[in-house]
């Protein structure tokens, strides 16, 4: 008897058996590798999407003064006297929150934001819905800029980020009408069954 014979027979004894054709299929990835790959096709999108020049004009001059200079009377001085300019603050969250929606689960679009003067310090400039991020400690103006991050600003590549458990980040940067790199997205989401992580904690 044949192999293909042999085969035929064990098809019509055991229909339960899954086809030839079935069983030599490459596996499909895991759901982690699939969520990678879809905010990374967001955060291609959203290089194309968010306005760079709009980006930079948010944060008010008043505001940024007020990060620079502490009040030692009130330690909460900056964050109470936080405030921008309306239309590209709207506009740019608009965005943001429109490329979330490009998947089926709950996902933020973040923008940050690196200072010119200060190469090394860099700020959530607008967050979202679901207040995901890897990288903010809860109600932090500012904060040291991660290696990642840094390297998007420099070169220009998206990279993923995975350190916190249950949690994947896409990082892609914001151009300007230049075409120069003046910030950058994070598109983040949980891993999928991963354990909820609290929003307001490091």
């Amino acid at each position: 008897m044949s192999v293909v014979e042999i085969l035929l027979t064990l098809a019509l004894v055991a229909p339960g058996l899954p086809p030839l054709a079935a069983a030599q299929q490459t596996p499909p990835p895991d759901a982690g590798e699939r969520r990678r790959v879809e905010l990374d096709e967001v955060a291609r999108v959203a290089s194309v999407m968010v306005d760079g020049d709009l980006c930079r004009r948010i944060m008010t001059p008043r505001a940024l003064e007020r990060m620079r200079t502490p009040d030692p009377r009130d330690q909460w001085s900056a964050g109470d006297n936080f405030d921008v300019h309306h239309e590209p603050y709207i506009r740019t969250k608009k965005t943001l929150m429109r490329l979330a929606r490009l998947v089926s689960y709950p996902c933020d679009v973040n923008l940050w934001m690196p200072f010119q003067d200060r190469p090394d310090r860099i700020q959530i400039l607008i967050r979202n819905a679901h207040e995901l991020s890897q990288f903010w400690p809860w109600g932090a103006l500012d904060q040291p800029m991660i290696p990642e991050m840094k390297q998007v600003l420099e070169n220009g590549a998206r990279v993923t980020v995975r350190r916190k458990p249950g949690m994947i980040s896409v990082l892609a940067p914001v151009r300007d009408s230049l075409g120069d790199i003046v910030g950058l997205v994070e598109v983040v989401a949980e891993v999928p069954g991963a354990k909820r992580q609290p929003v307001h904690a490091d």
